[in-house]
């Protein structure tokens, strides 16, 4: 294996020259017009999957490797050492530095538990697998990149100048396929179960649902179990479990607990993967639409504009009240979640529920 693996690429045997396909020449050409440009703001302006423009470039900037067995995978993962775990949405972006440790895998569902690298896991969501060199000011910056089925982005993992290469290398090797196709042919994205009218909902046995939580993911089970979205649910809940705040909620949250130094927890995810911050916050930066967090080891990116409901919304657990804030866009999906730090059988922080109880309704925006 060649100390570079991606500076040899063209003549690494078994490895097919991609084909000068059309995708790829409007991607260079886009890249010429807009250096710097990203991935998929790129395949956005080009109305195509982010992992089919991955795709054109095998061969040249990508490797195709082998999905599946995630469990052994992720432990390889830990192998590299500190490395920078991206996961994102629509309107949000996480970005945790740190190892990947404690990892629990099964058939669907996995989690990396390290203090730095916290993951929620969702495999069936997890359908293709990409080496991608990225050169950025004259550095080339190696990932691994997972998408679904769709040819949405569900997880990266950058190295990082601490990363160990040589695992990398390995890592690489052994997922490497025949298989170095340009084309991608993405999967039509299910369509969601349409929410049952508010008006057949039964409003007695939801609340009752409700109040007899005893964990915060049995609300899940409980959305399922009356057929509800869950912005529905938060306008059906009453104003004891869920009110609006205004949009403007999270970045008061930030400011203050930067103030405070009170110590947060922030969920950012999509349909297969979630990444947790866990701790203080400390900078923290708008710039233009772009509500940002930029702290060693964690930065967030948040488009504030994009938030169309911020709800406080309050579940009872069999360790009190667990309170949060929840980001919704105007689709109904969500953006991001802020709790208090808290683990489990511990109450939650006096200071985060003060300041969660303190946030001004959405009439209050200007």
């Amino acid at each position: 294996m060649s100390p570079d693996i991606l500076s040899d690429l063209k003549t690494l045997p078994g490895m097919p020259l991609p084909a000068n396909d059309l995708l790829w020449d409007c991607w260079q050409v886009l890249r010429k017009d807009r250096p710097g440009i990203r991935a998929r703001d790129a395949a956005l302006e080009l109305e195509v999957p982010e992992a089919a423009l991955i795709a054109s470039g095998c061969g040249r900037i990508s490797l195709r490797l082998r999905p599946g067995d995630w469990g052994t995978f992720l432990e390889g993962v830990g192998t590299l050492g500190p490395v920078m775990a991206l996961t994102r949405n629509e309107h949000a972006v996480i970005e945790k530095t740190g190892t990947y440790r404690d990892i629990e895998c099964g058939p669907a569902m996995g989690l990396v538990l390290d203090p730095d690298i916290d993951l929620r896991l969702f495999f069936n969501h997890w359908r293709h697998l990409f080496m991608v060199r990225e050169d950025s000011h004259g550095t080339a910056r190696l990932s691994l990149q997972v998408f679904d089925g769709a040819g949405n982005a569900v997880h990266k993992i950058y190295l990082t100048e601490n990363s160990d290469r040589a695992a990398f290398d390995r890592l690489v090797a052994a997922r490497k396929t025949d298989d170095q196709s340009t084309a991608f042919d993405a999967e039509p994205p299910g369509e969601p179960a349409a929410p049952t009218e508010d008006e057949r909902v039964g409003l007695a046995g939801f609340h009752a649902g409700w109040d007899a939580l005893e964990d915060t993911h049995e609300f899940f089970g409980l959305l399922r179990r009356f057929g509800l979205g869950r912005v529905q649910a938060l306008r059906l809940a009453g104003p004891d479990r869920a009110r609006p705040v205004a949009a403007s909620a999270l970045s008061t949250v930030l400011h203050s607990a930067a103030g405070s130094g009170l110590p947060i927890m922030v969920f950012v995810g999509n349909r297969g993967c979630i990444g947790i911050h866990t701790g203080p916050v400390r900078r923290i930066k708008a710039m233009g639409p772009w509500l940002n967090v930029l702290d060693p080891g964690f930065n967030l990116h948040l488009r504030e504009d994009r938030i169309a409901t911020a709800w406080v919304v309050r579940k009872p657990t069999a360790d009190g009240i667990v309170t949060s804030l929840e980001l919704f866009d105007a689709a109904g999906e969500t953006i991001a979640f802020v709790f208090g730090r808290r683990k489990p059988s511990e109450p939650e922080l006096d200071g985060w529920r003060v300041l969660a109880a303190g946030l001004a309704g959405p009439e209050a925006a200007p």
